[in-house]
């Protein structure tokens, strides 16, 4: 008997839409509640200043932004710091589904100042919502016990 079957872990397609979904949802009714620090530096200023008040922390890319190496040391950072303080982290990719969830716009081109930094995304207690909360929660904890410490979450297009 593997760790994994002994602590229950186990994921599915069907899983996968489901914390997907949840995500959507919960970030959607956060952002509702004003419960969401958007941006790499915002983001960090938050975790240097109240920390304890954090709940869920999402690293969004897509490929373009892989090779971005000073974008990638800000998501180890971040990451190290979540990780030391028990927060929950997930990794997305779709920008611009989640730019929709959002209700903000990506950028085209360099130019574009009305778009925000959605790369790093803080949930800061949402009133509402446990359920999706605790849906994302449960994915990161089953992936945890699989040694993915940080699990990736595609968002579809719709």
């Amino acid at each position: 008997m593997t760790l994994e079957e002994v602590l229950g872990c186990s994921s599915s397609d069907k899983t996968m839409e489901n914390v997907s979904q949840a995500l959507e949802e919960l970030l959607a009714a956060a952002r509702r509640q004003n419960c969401l620090t958007v941006g790499v530096y915002e983001s960090a200023k938050l975790m240097n200043v109240d920390p304890d008040n954090v709940v869920l922390c999402v690293l969004a890319t897509d490929e373009e932004d892989e090779n971005d190496v000073a974008l990638q040391i800000h998501f180890t950072l971040i990451q190290a710091f979540c990780c030391d303080i028990d927060i929950n982290i997930v990794r997305v990719s779709g920008m611009r589904r989640l730019a929709e969830v959002l209700g903000e716009s990506l950028a085209t081109d360099s130019n574009a100042n009305d778009s925000k930094d959605l790369h790093c995304i803080l949930v800061t207690n949402p009133q509402a919502e446990h359920l999706q909360l605790s849906e994302v929660g449960r994915y990161c904890k089953e992936s945890r016990c699989r040694n993915q410490w940080v699990p990736c979450i595609a968002l579809q297009e719709r």
